[in-house]
């Protein structure tokens, strides 16, 4: 049976001073017959043992619970989370089912942010509730109000910060310290801060979550996620309700995700900076109602982000004014460097129209607002390039 996989904090742990990006180049717990700077990638379903009395003994005893490679991505993620045990899973959605999952059962109740990552409500007001657990979505801006939603049944309360999206941040030391005295788990979906930029279980949350697929691949070619927490207890039924639903990642996406982890503090200081010109440029653009990036100075939750954030990456959203469909489209037909497609986190500049997406709950500020919602994410190209793809797109919706 496979135990917690947890990380020796003398080696991994929280307190480190290096650098984080030296903390991630030289995370390795190579073999002594190991002679590459890289693990190896152990294609393999069966793992050999020398004698019957090992065969249920020795870990990992299949090669779906993990060998070299996801060990050595395992304790990267540690050090960048300040965690002690990580799990890994197949893609994002499946981190965020697994951390739910494996801390509810039939007749319990949730509580999560309305700006939640669409498919993760999804999970949840669908699938839990075929399983007989609620779910009650609550305002990411309510902090300490969040008291008066917690019912008798509720076992956890889920924050994703910034929100998807609309880019809300939640005054999550005020819900885990109202969570802690109610005994309620805490969870934050981390995947933009990367667990670079933010670290959810200093600030007390019991399980961080983050999307690998995202800026810790960087390269948009592969799918990945992981489970991280402190708590031994936590842990372990994360990790039992893994091995109950078959959950495993494939060694060469492992790998692959290991490698982004290399030059992620590198590839994030380039996404900031871009992320943070394009930003303010669009911040004096008539075309935009609003920039909805919570390291502007005038983002509504700005003292938060700084007081809980070390900076900022590539991802935000913009509001525009209101606009006719058709001129919307020629922006968007206007546009060469920036591509339209889900996800993020790689090299590539992207933008969407979210509206289609945008399921939040009656009142939400989001009614109110005045145009489109485009989300952008800033690669790794020229920001003057980008911006004079952005110029033209606005041309061609004044018919220029």
């Amino acid at each position: 049976r496979m135990g917690v996989r947890r990380i020796p904090p003398h080696r991994h742990g929280p307190g480190m001073t290096k650098d984080t990006a030296t903390r991630l180049i030289h995370t390795r717990g190579r073999r002594m017959d190991q002679k590459t700077v890289n693990p190896p990638i152990e294609r393999a379903s069966t793992v050999l043992f020398d004698t019957a009395s090992d065969l249920y003994g020795a870990q990992p005893g299949y090669g779906r619970m993990g060998l070299t490679v996801h060990r050595e991505l395992e304790a990267a993620l540690c050090v960048l989370e300040n965690a002690t045990h990580a799990k890994l899973t197949a893609n994002g959605l499946q981190a965020c089912a697994l951390a739910i999952g494996s801390q509810v059962k039939a007749g319990d109740h949730v509580l999560f942010t309305d700006s939640a990552y669409g498919p993760t409500a999804r999970y949840l007001e669908r699938r839990l509730d075929r399983m007989g657990v609620g779910a009650t979505r609550f305002d990411p801006r309510c902090g300490a109000a969040i008291s008066n939603l917690i019912k008798p049944n509720t076992r956890i309360i889920y924050l994703e910060s910034p929100g998807s999206l609309t880019f809300e941040i939640s005054d999550t030391p005020a819900i885990v310290e109202i969570a802690q005295k109610r005994g309620i788990c805490t969870i934050l979906d981390n995947t933009w801060g990367a667990g670079l930029l933010h670290k959810p279980l200093d600030l007390g949350v019991d399980i961080s979550v983050q999307a690998l697929t995202k800026y810790a691949v960087g390269h948009a070619d592969i799918f990945g996620g992981a489970v991280m927490s402190r708590d031994k207890r936590v842990a372990q039924q994360i990790i039992d309700c893994g091995e109950d639903w078959g959950i495993s990642l494939a060694p060469d996406d492992a790998y692959t995700a290991l490698r982004g982890l290399r030059s992620l503090k590198t590839r994030m200081d380039a996404h900031e900076a871009a992320g943070l010109k394009l930003a303010q440029w669009l911040s004096g653009r008539a075309e935009v109602s609003q920039v909805l990036h919570p390291a502007l100075e005038e983002h509504p939750d700005h003292a938060l982000w700084k007081r809980d954030f070390s900076g900022s990456n590539g991802l935000f959203s913009v509001i525009l004014e209101a606009v006719d469909p058709a001129v919307l489209k020629r922006f968007f037909d206007a546009l060469e460097l920036f591509s339209m497609g889900f996800s993020w986190g790689g090299f590539e500049s992207l933008i969407i129209p979210c509206d289609p997406q945008l399921k939040r709950a009656k009142g939400h500020w989001i009614e109110q607002k005045d145009g489109p919602l485009l989300r952008i994410h800033v690669g790794l190209e020229g920001t003057d390039d980008l911006i004079a793809d952005l110029e033209a797109g606005f041309e061609a919706m004044r018919g220029s």
